[in-house]
C-alpha cells in the first residue's frame, strides 16, 4: 500500500457546482413519459451517456425489508416502463409480495435524474416471448444458465452451466423462452423530474395521477 493509498477519501469534499438550465412547469410536456421520452432523447443523443436507460429498481418484501440493484430499462409507453428478469430472483419475489416499486434513473453528467413510482405486473408471455427472440443468443442462455439471486458454489459451475446449455442449443438452433424468466412493467403513479442547479436550489417537478386519469404537477422545494 503506498502513503496515497493510506490518505482516505472524505467525500464530503466531493463538491460539484451544478450550473445547468433549470426546469419550469411551462417546460414540462402534458404526461410524465412524454416528458421522459424528451429527457431520455436528449441523455443518449445529445449528452451521449454510456447505458442511459440504466436505473436502480428499488424493491421491499413483505416486511419492508428493501433492496436496489441496477436494470437495464427495454421500453416505456404511456402503459409503464418495462424491464426483464428472473422470476425467481430477489426482486421478483418482493414484487410478488409488494407491486410498489421505485425506478431512479440517474443521470449524473447532466444534473439530470428521474424518479418514478408506481406498481409493477408481468407482462404477458406474447410479450416476453418477442423481447427475448430479440436478445443476444448469449443472453438466452444465460438466462437459462443463472439461477439468479440463489447462492452457488464456484464461478465455475456457472460457467460449467452456460457450457452445458451452448451444446444443448447449438448454433442456429432456436433458444426456447425460460418459463421462469418474463417482464415486468411499472405502470407509474407519481414521476419526478430533478434538475441540478446552483447553490443547491434544485429545481423538482413532480407529476401526480389523479383518479379520473390526469396529470397533476407539483413543486418541491429541494
Amino acid at each position: 500500500m503506498t502513503d496515497r493509498d493510506a490518505v482516505p477519501l472524505d467525500p464530503a469534499a466531493m463538491r460539484k457546482q451544478y450550473r445547468a438550465e433549470g426546469l419550469a412547469e411551462n417546460d414540462l410536456a402534458a404526461t410524465p413519459v412524454a416528458q421522459f421520452a424528451r429527457w431520455f432523447k436528449q441523455a443518449a443523443t445529445e449528452a451521449h451517456l454510456f447505458e442511459p436507460n440504466a436505473m436502480i429498481v428499488s424493491t421491499a418484501d413483505a416486511e419492508g425489508h428493501p433492496s436496489s440493484r441496477t436494470v437495464l430499462l427495454k421500453h416505456f409507453s404511456e402503459q409503464g416502463f418495462v424491464f426483464y428478469t428472473n422470476y425467481d430472483s430477489r426482486k421478483a419475489r418482493d414484487l410478488s409480495e409488494n407491486p410498489y416499486v421505485s425506478l431512479l434513473f440517474p443521470w449524473h453528467p447532466m444534473a439530470r435524474q428521474v424518479i418514478v413510482t408506481g406498481i409493477a405486473r408481468r407482462t404477458g408471455r406474447d410479450e416476453t416471448a418477442a423481447y427475448f427472440r430479440t436478445r443476444p443468443r448469449g443472453s438466452q442462455l444465460g438466462a437459462w444458465a443463472s439461477a439468479q439471486s440463489s447462492v452457488i458454489a464456484t464461478r465455475a459451475d456457472l460457467d460449467a452451466s452456460y457450457t452445458e446449455l451452448a451444446a444443448r442449443y447449438p448454433e442456429g438452433e432456436q433458444v426456447p423462452v425460460p418459463p421462469h424468466w418474463g417482464g415486468f412493467r411499472v405502470a407509474p403513479q407519481m414521476v419526478e423530474f430533478w434538475q441540478g442547479r446552483e447553490n443547491r436550489l434544485h429545481d423538482r417537478l413532480r407529476y401526480v395521477e389523479e383518479p379520473d386519469g390526469s396529470w397533476r404537477v407539483e413543486r418541491l422545494s429541494p
